[in-house]
């Protein structure tokens, strides 16, 4: 059996919402949600890997387990990268790394990522759904991703590109993405061994340093679209679904 982790960045300095991972959802903290719901998916062990001491707290008094990191990591899959390393002695096969951030995802979602890494036909997988190119092809906060045909049908493609905001007319086989990934072990050493490009800079997308180093992400639709809670209006806006 393939041997396979779920790693949840998770950190209280966020910019555009300070103390995000202990915001309360029908009474539970964030973080908790989304612990539960990678618990829930039965692929492989949970942990949060956080630099904070209030979210270890609060996830091993839930039952689960966390990691202390180091305080200054650029980047999510950094700090993923430190639990692999230290924590599990790089012996996980796939590595999947769940933003803390999403707590209405569905278990299935990462079943399917896990699924199809486990085909080992590429070094990244991540997933996408529908884009309303009226409301979110500006919207800074929702990152697209343009893969090489169409995947409605529920099969996977080539991403070619990743973008917050389109500023060319794109529109053929542009999606949604959603924020989680799931690495080869292979993969996610490479990824940290290489500088920060120039696009990951610019957009602030880190899977763009990929990308950019000829590494292969293949994305999978979904027919659904957690949201991914970056401010206020996120927050409230996730409490109305969930709570409802």
């Amino acid at each position: 059996m393939t041997n396979i982790a779920i790693i949840i960045p998770s950190r209280l300095d966020a910019q555009r919402l300070p103390n995000k991972p202990l915001k309360l959802i029908k009474k539970k903290e964030m973080i908790l949600h989304v612990h539960d719901l990678a618990v829930e998916a039965k692929i492989g062990e949970v942990i949060v890997a956080t630099p904070d001491q209030k979210i270890l707290d609060l996830v091993e008094g839930h039952g689960g387990k966390a990691v202390i990191t180091e305080i200054n990591h650029q980047t999510g899959t950094d700090r993923i990268f430190e639990v692999f390393k230290k924590k599990l002695n790089q012996k996980p096969e796939i590595i999947i790394n769940l933003q803390g951030d999403m707590p209405n995802l569905d278990p299935e979602a990462i079943k399917i990522l896990t699924k199809h890494m486990i085909k080992n036909s590429c070094d990244i997988v991540t997933l996408a759904s529908d884009l309303d190119l009226n409301k979110e092809l500006n919207d800074s906060n929702i990152c697209k991703v343009k893969t090489n045909k169409d995947i409605t049908n529920g099969e996977f493609a080539s991403a070619l590109d990743f973008y917050r905001i389109c500023k060319k007319n794109i529109s053929d086989y542009l999606y949604h993405h959603i924020g989680i990934y799931a690495f080869t072990n292979e993969a996610l050493m490479r990824y940290v061994s290489l500088k920060r490009s120039k696009l990951e800079v610019e957009r602030k997308l880190e899977q763009l340093r990929a990308l950019e180093n000829q590494m292969k992400i293949e994305v999978g639709y979904i027919d659904a679209c957690p949201l991914s809670v970056d401010t206020e209006k996120d927050l409230l806006k996730i409490k109305k679904i969930l709570e409802n």
